[in-house]
């Protein structure tokens, strides 16, 4: 990606900074796995938005004094046996290149500088970015903050989490191309899928399929855990087990993504083992389908997220009802139970306010539109999801090549 792009990206977000103030974040570093294996280092998505840069242990500074703005990147230095067992590090020229940033130094330097920086200004607030997801916070932003406050209670705390995120949620061009191309790779992995179908796989064996075609075709990983579920397995919404037999007269959904430079696809498929819909399967598709479609056709700028939740209930509750899955639209609960749709960038649950009484869709916003239908007593369950950019006056379907029609899937698989 062009380093303009993270240019940008932090002058955004330096003009959402108060004066006298200073910003830090992380890169972060792999987590512990077992014994003297880490996971696979993934840089925090913050981080990477305003540097480019995916290499951990690294620290971003960004100051304000009198409306000047300094930026300053800490990169890992090592020796020259280290790199023999754990590879070539970046160096000064390279990380300049990627990020932008023309001020670098070694991460041992990074408390003398914050410090020098701190008085040499007169720094009156700092801001971190302690992200909270899922009952934790980031560790290494929270340790540091601990710190800040023992060795400089002058310092006032702000998050930056939520001016990042609030960047974050109205996608640049740039962005937007990057995530054309993980949805492209997403296609190629479930052309594959489907190519590859047949009762007596595991739900995992055809997914295999999916991880192959995208590693091959370019994709670094997965933008997520594949959930792969045949039969009963897709009327549970995060069945992950992924190792049950596939059976003729079956079908399986699958939702799944490619990644391209940390930018995500989501895209679910429901499609049958053998390759032909019976007709109650074609029927309860087809309905989720129409669903789709119409829920897609109100995006546009000014509509409220929950609105949008509001219009796919009532629309799945009429043709559950024409289905004869249900007899009232209060009922729709027990078969449809999620939301339409989320935000989706480097996350691929994206970051950003929903505020469904408040926040209007804006344009450059890039959302999931997915609703499903799920009848556990007839071991039915089907998704349908496309990732659509929010236009100046309407929207665009990014997925818009992926199958989706009954008779399109019928017909590819028959090849």
């Amino acid at each position: 990606m062009n380093r303009e792009l993270f240019v940008k990206n932090r002058n955004k977000f330096a003009q959402e900074m108060e004066d006298k103030s200073i910003a830090v974040f992380f890169a972060g570093k792999a987590p512990n796995r077992s014994a003297d294996q880490n996971y696979e280092f993934t840089p925090n998505r913050n981080f990477y938005y305003l540097t480019g840069i995916d290499r951990e242990n690294m620290i971003l500074i960004i100051t304000k004094y009198q409306n000047r703005i300094e930026e300053r990147l800490f990169i890992e230095q090592v020796s020259e046996l280290e790199e023999k067992w754990t590879g070539i590090r970046l160096k000064q020229e390279a990380a300049e290149s990627i990020s932008g940033i023309k001020k670098i130094m070694p991460t041992n330097e990074f408390e003398k500088m914050f410090e020098r920086t701190l008085k040499l200004n007169n720094m009156e607030t700092i801001y971190l970015d302690t992200e909270y997801r899922g009952n934790r916070y980031q560790s290494e932003a929270l340790a540091f903050s601990k710190t800040v406050q023992t060795n400089y209670p002058h310092l006032a705390i702000r998050s930056a989490t939520y001016i990042v995120h609030d960047l974050r949620t109205i996608k640049e061009p740039e962005e937007i191309e990057e995530i054309r191309k993980a949805i492209d790779l997403t296609r190629l992995g479930i052309e594959s899928l489907m190519n590859n179908s047949e009762p007596g796989l595991k739900e995992n064996q055809l997914e295999a399929f999916f991880d192959f075609a995208i590693k091959y075709h370019g994709s670094k990983s997965r933008a997520f855990e594949t959930i792969a579920a045949g039969g009963k397995n897709a009327t549970i919404l995060h069945y992950n087990e992924n190792n049950q037999e596939l059976k003729d007269g079956d079908l399986i959904l699958f939702d799944l993504g490619a990644e391209h430079s940390y930018y995500c696809a989501d895209i679910s498929r429901t499609i049958p083992v053998n390759g032909k819909f019976t007709a109650r399967q074609k029927a309860i598709y087809e309905s989720v389908l129409s669903v789709q479609e119409e829920c897609i056709k109100f995006i546009k700028p000014g509509i409220l997220w929950k609105d949008l939740h509001q219009l796919a209930k009532d629309l799945l509750a009429k043709e559950a009802i024409k289905l004869g899955i249900i007899q009232e639209e209060k009922d729709i609960m027990k078969y449809y139970y999620h939301g339409i749709g989320h935000y989706m960038g480097l996350d691929v649950h994206d970051v950003g306010r929903y505020d469904f009484n408040q926040r209007p869709l804006q344009a450059g916003m890039v959302l999931t539109i997915e609703p499903g239908l799920y009848i556990e007593e007839e071991g039915i369950g089907v998704r349908i999801e496309e990732d659509v950019l929010v236009t100046e006056d309407g929207y665009e379907v990014l997925s818009k090549d992926i199958i989706k029609t009954v008779d399109d899937i019928e017909s590819f698989m028959s090849k």
